[in-house]
């Protein structure tokens, strides 16, 4: 029989939000958290395209080991996972 666990999730405390640009939307995220932490929650799962098919990619591992979650941050390539969200941050789709 599987238990049921009760949702806590309104016992996050998170910190200070504040807004960043996602290929020119604005999109909240909480100071400090992952920028993939941020994205995923704001619904943005294509982060960029496969180079050999152009098939849509996003996060997987979300701790850096894969890749996946490349994207262009104030003009520099980095993984999302590896970020993390301040006020006024640029991102874009790669």
């Amino acid at each position: 029989m599987i238990r049921l666990v009760p949702n806590h999730a309104d016992r996050i405390r998170r910190t200070a939000e504040v807004t960043f640009h996602f290929d020119g939307t604005t999109l909240p995220g909480c100071e400090g958290e992952t920028l993939i932490a941020a994205l995923m929650r704001a619904g943005v799962l294509h982060l960029r395209n496969a180079p050999h098919d152009g098939a849509p990619r996003g996060g997987f591992c979300a701790m850096g080991l894969c890749q996946e979650c490349m994207v262009r941050v104030d003009g520099q390539v980095v993984e999302a996972c590896r970020v993390t969200v301040t006020p006024g941050l640029q991102v874009a789709r790669l």
